[in-house]
């Protein structure tokens, strides 16, 4: 019989620890993370692991606090004895500067990518930002799976969301959002921008008559700002919809923001819990569980 892998929850992290123990199904571990007086990192695995694979819980968002002890980490538990050790990530950071856009830059996404890759084993995270990077694969060379957050949101919505019409923002957002409402057995309308000058953008205005009763719902993978969301939403505001509902897949909220859209007119905002913030409704461990499920398969 394989050994149980053993989940070693980083510092404040410990409900995606309990679930992910929960969903694999795992051992609970303990670690201790700190930081010496003169700002370098203290870790130390807690409990043995020697002879069994270690999955280490650490969503990555404010990942420059993390990624030096995440990497001691990965190391101490290997010199432990854990066979393989794994990342379990739901959020992945550094995936947004996937290219140089100006002279003295560097493509960040390629080297955290490679650091990490030389720390752990394989990856799992939930809908990373992929944009000119097609696979995580293009740039991370240990085994990597890609948990979707879309099948645990159109449920949500499905079930918390009366008559949901989901709306994209923007043409960008037309796929992700037109998969969601197939999910959710919901219609699905996508609006335009055309931008007139550096202050002066149009938004198209939906068919107000044709969605009366429906609860517009604004559907996007990281909200961190939430600037342009807001816009929406007051626009939709405007045009005389339904107060929408905002849900993020990524709660990267700055301070703020999540009032600025319920101040535009926002009726709700949740998210999926691969950040702990109070948002957190949809419950992304699940899926995130598989993807490790099936690392410590291959």
């Amino acid at each position: 019989m394989n050994p149980l892998p053993v989940v070693l929850p980083w510092p404040g992290q410990d409900r995606l620890a309990d679930a992910l123990a929960t969903a694999l199904p795992a051992e609970r571990g303990a670690v201790t993370v700190r930081r010496f007086p003169d700002g370098e990192s203290f870790v130390r695995v807690e409990r043995p692991v020697a002879g069994r694979p270690v999955v280490i819980a650490c969503s990555l968002d404010r990942p420059d606090d993390k990624l030096v002890p995440l990497m001691l980490l990965a190391q101490a538990a290997r010199e432990a004895g854990a066979t393989r050790v794994l990342l379990a990530a739901p959020y992945l950071c550094y995936m947004r500067q996937d290219i140089a856009f100006h002279p003295g830059e560097t493509a960040s996404a390629a080297h955290v990518a490679r650091w990490l890759s030389q720390a752990v084993d394989g990856l799992a995270t939930v809908d990373p930002h992929l944009h000119r990077i097609a696979r995580l694969e293009d740039v991370y060379t240990v085994p990597c799976r890609h948990a979707r957050a879309a099948p645990a949101i159109a449920e949500w919505i499905a079930r918390e969301v009366p008559r949901p019409l989901l709306v994209g923002p923007d043409e960008e957002s037309g796929q992700w959002v037109r998969d969601v409402a197939a999910r959710a057995a919901a219609p699905a309308i996508v609006l335009t921008k055309q931008r007139r000058g550096d202050r002066d953008v149009e938004v198209s205005v939906p068919e107000v008559a044709r969605w009366a009763g429906h609860t517009p719902v604004l559907v996007d993978d990281i909200i961190s700002t939430g600037r342009t969301l807001a816009e929406t939403v007051a626009h939709l505001r405007r045009a005389g919809m339904a107060a929408p509902v905002c849900v993020a897949v990524h709660a990267l909220f700055a301070p703020g923001a999540a009032e600025a859209l319920r101040e535009a007119g926002a009726a709700r905002v949740v998210s999926g819990d691969t950040v702990a913030h109070p948002t957190n409704a949809i419950p992304l461990a699940p899926a995130l569980a598989e993807g490790v499920r099936e690392l410590l398969g291959a």
